[in-house]
């Protein structure tokens, strides 16, 4: 769903729109039709590269979230006839930012324990303010900057809305980091889930022999 739809139909459409700016275009389509033949194998066999997924899904968090940002920078140039690489290099800073910031926020609360409380029920803390204030962050900060070089409320509406599905793909970039954390310990993991990154058949046989026992 999140590569169908979130990347093709609404990513990879607007940037085929008219007018076609073609470095901004390839500068994109590189990068999907990369992710579209990685995510074969999780068609084929996704049992057995249960590991390796959380790196394709951390990839294509950062692949989709730059897309967007590939779409506003084409709203931008193409409807004002911008020349200046001004927009581009703010857009850039905030999309790091972005990446940066998500990134940052799981890393800290998986090392500071947060997470494993949570998962014990030791403690309850509800992340949806953090997530939500740098996604609105991020949304005012395009829309801000971008209203210096758009005047049409119609276009500054959608870079706000691509702004806004840019958040949920940046956070998915942070399963990079759960793929190299869960192969650093991929002996506790396989205590905790034994079934971890083995085929659905071998998988069932593990259950039924549980059952037994």
């Amino acid at each position: 769903m999140f590569l169908f739809v979130f990347l093709d139909i609404i990513g990879v459409l607007f940037l085929l729109g008219e007018p076609l700016i073609p470095s901004l275009f390839w500068g994109g389509i590189i990068p999907v039709i990369f992710i579209h033949l990685w995510a074969i194998p999780y068609v084929i066999a996704p049992y057995t590269f249960e590991r390796s997924y959380y790196l394709f899904f951390g990839v294509y968090g950062v692949i989709n979230s730059f897309v967007y940002f590939l779409v506003i920078q084409k709203l931008i140039y193409s409807h004002f006839q911008i020349f200046g690489i001004a927009p581009l290099i703010l857009g850039s800073i905030l999309f790091v930012s972005l990446l940066f910031i998500m990134n940052w926020m799981n890393t800290r609360l998986l090392y500071s324990g947060t997470y494993s409380r949570l998962q014990k029920g030791e403690k309850t803390v509800n992340l949806t303010p953090i997530a939500s204030t740098t996604g609105i962050g991020y949304v005012l900060a395009h829309v801000i900057f971008s209203s210096f070089f758009v005047e049409s409320v119609k276009i500054l509406m959608i870079i706000g809305v691509f702004s806004i599905l840019s958040v949920a793909p940046a956070y998915f970039s942070t399963s990079i980091h759960k793929y190299f954390y869960i192969r650093r310990n991929i002996g506790k993991v396989k205590q905790i889930y034994p079934q971890f990154g083995l085929p659905k058949r071998e998988r069932t046989l593990i259950q039924k022999r549980g059952k037994r026992t």
